[in-house]
């Protein structure tokens, strides 16, 4: 199976490729978690906004989305399609996000809002957590970072 990594801004990206990262992080956010709330933010038209994502065998597998916030970059909408689940790929794609952060703004601190149980997972990868549990469309998140971003 050949992993092939992109980032792109969504106002340059080919549109089959935008409908199918949407298409999995609808399936997953809204279908799969049951959670019947508006998955398009407009954070994606961001002029600073990058999606990210992975394709197997020029399929797309996984996407994740980094935006700008005034102190920090924000990593979320971090996903992988089911059939990719368990085979390491979504462990390659965070690693391809945190070094796509340090060539965008090495001095930023990175900051993402983990589900609860996904703590341990983010941690692994140096995220601490700063916050309580907090309830996000019904799923219990905890804000992470990580401050050494170089």
């Amino acid at each position: 199976m050949t992993h092939k990594f992109f980032n792109e801004n969504i106002c340059t990206m080919d549109p089959r490729i935008l409908y199918k990262i949407l298409q999995i992080r609808t399936d997953v956010f809204v279908v799969e978690q049951n959670c019947p709330y508006p998955e398009l933010d407009g954070r994606d038209l961001e002029p600073d906004s990058e999606q990210l994502w992975v394709t197997v065998d020029d399929e797309v597998a996984g996407t994740i989305r980094i935006l700008r916030d005034a102190d920090a970059l924000r990593i979320g909408r971090v996903v992988v399609a089911a059939k990719h689940r368990g085979t390491g790929v979504a462990r390659e794609l965070f690693a391809y996000a945190l070094e796509r952060c340090a060539q965008i703004a090495p001095e930023l601190k990175l900051v993402l809002d983990a589900q609860a149980p996904l703590q341990g997972w983010y941690g692994s990868f140096g995220f601490t957590p700063v916050s309580e549990v907090f309830y996000e469309d019904g799923i219990p998140h905890v804000t992470m970072e990580l401050t050494n971003n170089a």
